[in-house]
């Protein structure tokens, strides 16, 4: 009769938090305890225990990325490990989804764990099941106890209580420690205000960071890793940046997108704070310059050569809308830019998202598209009261023609010359149904050679029809023509995307190898063999994209995920062409 197998035996044990640790006797020593008589009692099956110890001390079971469990899982897909032994299944993993992947790895090493105070295995199918229901229970346990947490601190901090983190310079923690609540440290709230008025008086982050450095002012006294004090030389713009811009010092409480009142005496007074939001947000929409835009330099010498090809022959001025329009909350829409591979983007973002971070109803147009949508509604607008001589009132017939005259020619002066934009428009609103725009009567008096009481009461109100459309993170406006025709003028970016294709696919039907293919471009195969498929679009659909009468929410990134269908009528239907 054959013995029974020798089955090598691991134990794990762990505890979450490092209290206790250092007792001669801990958790981990009573659960490696438990686990070794356990073992010890199935001897008869031929268990038979490892000499090496598995134990994780002050860690959470939320993640795998344990030293000890890392270990261990080496160990047993080498073979050398048969069974884990553990005191409860929460101290492997409290994790459903974490526990599905350990099955995975363990019964693909042969490898199986027991519980030696639930009185399972993963050895049978039962086992399995009562292991899914009892981590199911864990992991909802772990969730709610997350959520308690986190409503708790959000109730706090809108009471305005101080909940922990970093303290901000110019603040202390209560002496009181039941009192969540900051006190004024007066030697660092004096170089806090300091900091405000300085940059109040000249805004300029850069200039800002030198005149600090110049006195003397210092961030706040921090230690190392090693426990050593240590206290950086000066504030660096991203420090200063920061500190310009949190409500703490207006005597708030931030807690995600929204700021509450705080029971904390603020540091600088609202005129100043006001201020420097008002200079911080100015500053935002001028446009940096860059040392690289020398002529030959390769570099972008103007926004126009960045944006998409538009119909207007005349270049626009960058931000030439500033300070002018507002979202449909009323918030300004404020001038920004982001530069991606050596090229920089302009846009007209909601100023919340500036000012106060992540808002999912905060708007983000293209800079360009809006401004000639502006320019070109202000013309058209005085064009049609031209011809429908709806330009004054109480004008002579034999003056109503010049008087047409002058508007169509103050038309074709606003195209020729968009900065007339900048003093013509006193407000103006952008929603998702039409752009309104409010113009200055006294500067379209003089500009039509007439009394201001003269004009017709209307003639300074324009207003036109679009849909905002979402392409990606940005905002689209398509004009009411747009919508039957679906032209949205030529993207640069589906368009190369489609030379690439039909170059990469020439490429393949000659006998290129994909994988040749990925050692000279330096892409995924995945990638290539993707971004190929684009070159078997039907005829019409890539005619449509070379002619930038393509649908104006398909992007590449759509276009890739939709995926090129073999049946011409299905790609039409996929991506929203016409049949």
């Amino acid at each position: 009769m054959s013995g029974k197998p020798n089955i090598r035996c691991a134990i794990y044990t762990r505890k979450s938090s490092d209290e206790g640790l250092d007792q001669e006797f801990n958790s981990l020593d009573a659960q490696h305890e438990a686990c070794a008589a356990y073992i010890s009692s199935q001897r008869h099956e031929g268990w038979r225990l490892v000499n090496d110890r598995y134990d994780d001390g002050g860690l959470s079971g939320g993640t795998l990325e344990r030293a000890a469990l890392q270990r261990l899982m080496t160990e047993i897909e080498a073979g050398r490990i048969r069974m884990v032994v553990v005191y409860k299944i929460d101290r492997l993993t409290r994790s459903l989804a974490d526990f599905v992947r350990l099955v995975e790895r363990l019964d693909a090493a042969g490898c199986s764990f027991v519980s030696v105070t639930q009185a399972f295995n993963t050895s049978s199918s039962m086992g399995r099941l009562t292991l899914n229901v009892l981590l199911s229970f864990a992991q909802f346990e772990r969730e709610v106890t997350a959520e308690r947490i986190r409503d708790k601190i959000s109730a706090s901090k809108k009471k305005g209580l101080w909940m922990g983190g970093t303290l901000p310079l110019g603040y202390d923690r209560h002496p009181d420690k039941d009192r969540r609540e900051l006190v004024v440290n007066p030697t660092e709230a004096e170089t806090v205000r300091a900091l405000f008025q300085l940059y109040a008086d000249a805004p300029n982050l850069k200039t800002l960071e030198i005149a600090a450095h110049q006195r003397g002012l210092r961030p706040r006294q921090g230690r190392l890793a090693s426990g050593r004090a240590h206290t950086p030389p000066t504030f660096s713009r991203g420090q200063l940046h920061y500190m310009l811009t949190n409500p703490v010092y207006r005597g708030r409480i931030r807690h995600k997108e929204k700021v509450y009142p705080g029971k904390h005496p603020p540091i600088i007074d609202d005129v100043l704070w006001q201020d420097v939001q008002t200079a911080l947000m100015t500053a935002s929409g001028r446009p940096r310059s860059r040392s690289a835009s020398s002529p030959g330099s390769g570099a972008a010498t103007s926004d126009e050569d960045l944006v998409r090809a538009d119909q207007s022959s005349t270049p626009l001025p960058a931000n030439l809308l500033t300070g002018l329009l507002r979202d449909e909350t009323g918030d300004r829409l404020t001038p920004t830019h982001t530069v991606r591979s050596g090229r920089r983007y302009r846009y007209y973002v909601s100023n919340r998202l500036i000012s106060g971070g992540a808002d999912p109803s905060g708007w983000r147009i293209p800079a360009a598209p809006l401004e000639r949508r502006v320019v070109g509604s202000v013309a058209d607008h005085l064009r049609r009261a031209a011809d429908k001589y709806q330009l004054g009132v109480a004008v002579d017939a034999a003056d109503l023609m010049p008087l047409a005259a002058r508007a169509n020619a103050f038309a074709d002066k606003i195209l020729s010359s968009p900065t007339l934009i900048a003093d013509l428009i006193v407000d103006g609103k952008v929603t998702r149904e039409g752009l309104s725009l409010t113009l200055d009567r006294t500067v379209l008096a003089t500009q039509l050679a007439v009394a201001e009481i003269a004009l017709d009461p209307d003639l300074h109100r324009v207003a036109t029809s679009h849909i905002m459309r979402r392409r990606g993170s940005e905002i689209k406006i398509v004009t009411s023509s747009m919508v039957g025709d679906s032209d949205t003028g030529p993207d640069a970016t589906l368009i190369n995307a489609l030379a690439e294709a039909h170059h990469w696919s020439v490429q393949l039907r000659s006998g290129t190898q994909l994988a040749d293919l990925t050692r000279t471009t330096g892409l995924a195969q995945s990638h290539i063999r993707r971004r190929s498929r684009l070159a078997f679009l039907s005829p019409d659909i890539q005619a449509a994209i070379l002619a930038g009468k393509q649908p104006c929410d398909l992007t590449l990134e759509r276009l890739v995920r939709a995926g090129v269908a073999l049946d011409w009528d299905e790609q039409r239907q996929n991506l929203g062409f016409s049949s």
